[in-house]
């Protein structure tokens, strides 16, 4: 019988390519890696631009050594097996069918065994070096671990332990594991391949080499096993159960020891393995094993099964307090609830007259501009044209006008080309490139029609606030790229405005600021035309030697760039600032790791964002830890992007900064004008909310009946069983209790698996200070019947005034629209608030106008043309208060007017009172009469200001 073969393959190469084949498929490589270069390159010059070069030279470098190291190690350990395996393969091979069908494989491969070689090596460490290369970040947090400084219940080991390096050890552990099975495979094959393994024989299957090398590599998988069995201790102080997460009883008590016992069962059979290398019978490592399988299934398996059902189910509650208990306190310090203030709330269902008195403050300051109704009412009112537009959903900030601080709506009128009538390259690229400026209404003041009154608004920008650069180079709705500046002349290119004063009509303008990348140049101008495959970068004449592009303009995109490790909020906002307009981003520092701490899943708990905001681009990631650790801004005019450190004590942070050194200005850089506008993230309340919702239980009794869990409650203007959750509101209000308004962030709270009545009113103070960022809620007893934001929409549209009057608005080409139901604690109770807008659906330019007021306090409900004149009818015919700014039928001197008059005749009021209870000796009712005088006097105050 033969025993080598001569069909070896034979190559044809009479039928040769043509030079215009050889030449095309040339180009087309070259172009590809042209056009990556050409990215990557632009890349590093808008890293550049922006002056972080360094995020961009360290994500780099150590996705380059991961790479690096990951491939050339697996790549080399796989190889040498396999080169081990050929060099002890046998001289000689007795005769047998098998080996004459390996022997014309062998034939096959011999004259091409170094390619074959070759490409292994080049697919291994190509595949391996880019799954190395995914772990920057792990290995990052691993290599600049900083300690929290606390330690865990079970192990006393530092948090940082399983925050920052337990991730990097399983990814470890998993890799050795998987490079020696990928070996183990490899080897077995070459041994196979060249008669160093004989399945079809009886005795000696293997030969000594194949024995040896496999028995090793054997021994090495299982000694990794061994491992992996002790680091899955620690990883028990993460695992989610449906109870906790965390350890159990059962955990502690059965699998713990099981996972130490199976971690030494693993090593003697590993020890079996290597005793594999004298020995000549596999008996001993495959018992071994054997023992090993069995051991997990009974010890790790069984046991913790048996212990769970016949220990803990009985007597569960007693058996896991200990644990719940470490549950509820890790949970409440990995989010930041440590120092939540929970107070008892005896809210009445009471009226009275002159019963919010003390709660001018707050009904002052009631917001009646919804932001996510006014943005057509702002862009019929302050587009002024149609290539310029607002977002959906606008934002709540607060400035200070003629003295008084007052909570505002604001939007940036940026540019929008998708609304040009004279769409084409040059227009949308190097003449619309910029929006401009800023409107900002009041949020509890309108005119005689229901329009909002603006602060400042018009083009140029006109109003109550100071002035600023109005041009919006970077903003959220801006085009792809657009090139800028250049040399100065007496024809600039760029439209700035509309202008009747101009002959043309318009302003037109030459960008002066810092931002952009230099595009003069012909290197510069290939790169981008490459990049954006347009040629006209390259051959226009309107750019020139002075000339930049602007590319990456959003502002959460741009610090997500500069910040990779950063988790955002989905909502960046304006705001004035040392004479600029400034994108401010909230920045969160999450991590998985934090043990004993329930986890969220961001997505899941946002998802009440409005659908304008950018929740795509919210990193879909599991948490169960998260601060609020940097406060970044964005330039609109230059694109400047600045991180602030805002959470002094966060070891995430600490830890970033030390891997990313120089890129985070210490929180004492803030600029008092900017201080002024920092807010509390709606995205970390809403995780918060979240968590408190369960976690204000303290005590592992009540956490396990879970009878007062709470949830937040739908949103009434959503409908049906996916209703979202209601948001979280921005308000300027008093908390009972306190001395001064704070703008706050306020959520209500109601029973979880019951009825819709409120079970608490939370909120967390948003002016920068030394209560910013305290939690405190307004907890009510459970005997009370109070309704919630649900119920109270359901009351509204009952009550048949309320139903008669909306039924009539929305007749006649008309619709009414629901803004935002507010709930505020005053008068001893809760009191919600909603606007009623009109808006004509016979027209296409209508937009939303506040028409009507809706009112509840208890029982009663209040509906009228103003704030005022609602409350009044809730507290029988005085509330006590003038609600300022809420006038609908006179013009803004006339309200300010009766607001005063109004002020000083419940300050006389309440003097006479005082005066009347301290001639009766009533001092209780002369302390009330006193407050009410104070409250009414600071009402005067106001409405005189304005």
């Amino acid at each position: 019988m033969a025993m080598t073969s001569n069909a070896t393959p034979q190559f044809n190469f009479k039928g040769r390519r043509s030079p215009l084949t050889l030449t095309i498929v040339i180009l087309v490589v070259l172009s590809g890696v042209l056009l990556s270069l050409s990215g990557f390159y632009a890349d590093w010059l808008w890293f550049k631009s922006v002056d972080f070069t360094s995020v961009w030279t360290t994500v780099l470098t150590t996705k380059v050594f991961l790479f690096v190291v990951a491939g050339l190690l697996t790549s080399s350990i796989i190889l040498l097996n396999i080169i081990i395996a050929y060099k002890r393969r046998p001289l000689y091979v007795p005769l047998s069918i098998e080996a004459d069908n390996l022997e014309r494989y062998r034939a096959q491969i011999e004259p091409i065994k170094r390619w074959v070689v070759l490409a292994l090596a080049v697919g291994l460490f190509y595949f391996a070096g880019t799954s190395g290369s995914a772990m920057w970040e792990s290995w990052l947090l691993f290599k600049n671990s900083t300690s929290f400084g606390v330690k865990d219940a079970q192990f006393n080991m530092d948090i940082s332990f399983f925050a920052f390096k337990l991730p990097f050890y399983q990814t470890l552990i998993a890799w050795a594991i998987s490079t020696l099975i990928l070996s183990i495979i490899a080897a077995a094959v070459v041994h196979y391949l060249y008669g160093g393994i004989r399945l079809q024989v009886q005795e000696d299957r293997t030969t000594v080499a194949a024995r040896v090398q496999l028995s090793v590599l054997l021994g090495g998988v299982v000694l990794m096993k061994a491992v992996a069995y002790w680091f899955d201790r620690y990883q028990l102080a993460l695992k989610e159960s449906k109870l906790i997460t965390g350890l159990t009883y059962t955990d502690v008590n059965a699998t713990l020891p099981a996972k130490a016992i199976l971690a030494a069962i693993a090593v003697v059979c590993a020890l079996l393995f290597f005793a594999n290398i004298i020995r000549r019978s596999w008996v001993l490592p495959a018992a071994g094993t054997a023992l090993l399988v069995v051991s997990s299934v009974l010890i790790a398996g069984i046991y913790p099964g048996a212990i769970q059902q016949f220990q803990v189910k009985p007597s569960e509650s007693s058996k896991e307090a200990p644990f719940i208990q470490r549950n509820i306190d890790a949970t409440r310090s990995a989010y930041g609830l440590d120092d939540v203030s929970i107070s008892d709330y005896q809210a009445t269902v009471a009226t009275n007259t002159g019963q919010l008195a003390d709660d001018a403050a707050t009904i002052a300051n009631i917001r009646l501009m919804d932001p996510n109704v006014l943005s057509a009412t702002f862009r019929q009112l302050q587009q002024i044209r149609p290539y310029y537009s607002f977002p959906e959903s606008l934002d709540i900030d607060r400035y200070t006008v003629d003295g008084v601080k007052r909570d505002v709506v604001i939007a940036v009128r940026e540019l929008n080309i998708e609304g040009n009538p004279s769409r084409n390259w040059i227009n949308d690229h190097l003449v619309y490139t910029h929006g401009f400026g800023l409107v900002a209404a009041y949020g509890n003041d309108r005119d005689i029609d229901g329009k909002p009154k603006f602060a400042v608004g018009n083009l140029p920008p006109t109003g109550a606030l100071e002035k600023f650069e109005p041009r919006v180079y970077f903003g959220e709705n801006v085009p792809n790229y657009s090139i800028i500046g250049g040399v100065k002349t007496d024809t600039p290119v760029e439209f700035d405005y509309p202008d009747d004063t101009s002959p043309n009509g318009q302003r037109n303008y030459t960008y002066t600021g810092t931002g952009g990348v230099p595009v003069g140049s012909l290197l510069h101008k290939v790169i981008f035309a490459l990049k954006y495959q347009e040629q006209r970068i390259l051959l226009s004449n309107l750019i020139n030697k002075d000339s930049k592009i602007l590319f990456e303009r959003n502002p959460r995109e741009r610090v997500a760039k500069v910040a990779p490790w950063l988790t955002l909020d989905g909502d960046p906002y304006p705001a004035l600032v040392d004479g600029k307009i400034m994108w401010i981003i909230d920045g969160f520092t999450t991590s998985a790791g934090y043990p004993y701490s329930r986890q969220s899943v961001l997505s899941n708990v946002i998802a009440d964002i409005p659908s304008s905001a950018t929740i795509g681009a919210q990193r879909n990631r599991t948490v169960n830890y998260i601060r609020n650790s940097v406060k970044a801004t964005v330039d609109a005019y230059n694109g400047t992007v600045t991180l602030y450190e805002w959470n002094e004590k966060d070891p995430v942070l600490k830890t970033w900064a030390k891997a990313f050194p120089n890129t985070i200005k210490p929180k004492s850089k803030i600029s008092a004008q900017l201080l002024e506008h920092i807010r509390y993230p709606e995205d970390l309340f809403r995780v918060q909310r979240e968590i408190l919702s369960s976690y204000h239980v303290k005590t592992a009794e009540a956490f396990y009946g879970g009878q007062d869990f709470w949830r937040v409650p739908r949103d009434p203007s959503t409908f049906g069983a996916n209703a979202s959750a209601q948001p979280p509101y921005y308000l300027t209000l008093q908390m009972p209790g306190t001395k001064k308004p704070v703008f706050s962030l306020t959520t209500p709270f109601v029973p979880r698996g019951g009825r819709e009545n409120l079970s608490a009113f939370a909120v967390v103070n948003s002016d920068p200070g030394p209560d910013y960022g305290k939690i405190s809620v307004l907890q009510l007893p459970r005997n009370t019947n109070i309704a919630g934001p649900s119920q109270v929409a359901s009351n509204f549209e009952a009550k048949p005034e309320v139903a008669n009057s909306l039924s009539l608005l929305r007749r006649g080409g008309s619709d009414v629209v629901l803004g935002n139901l507010l709930t505020l604690p005053v008068g001893g109770g809760l009191l919600y608030v909603q606007p009623v807008y009109v808006r004509a659906t016979s027209n296409t330019a209508a937009y939303p106008l506040l028409q009507k007021v809706l009112v509840s306090f208890g029982d009663q409900i209040g509906y009228d043309d103003t704030l005022k004149g609602a409350l009044d009818q809730v507290f029988g015919g005085n509330s006590g208060t003038v609600a300022g700014g809420s006038s609908s039928g006179t013009s803004g001197q006339t309200s300010t007017n009766s607001s005063l008059a109004n002020s000083l005749a419940s300050a006389k009021q309440a003097y006479a009172d005082g005066l009347a209870a301290l001639a009766k000796g009533d001092f209780a009712a002369y302390d009330r009469a006193q407050k009410r005088l104070k409250s009414a006097l600071d009402a005067a105050i106001n409405a005189q200001n304005k």
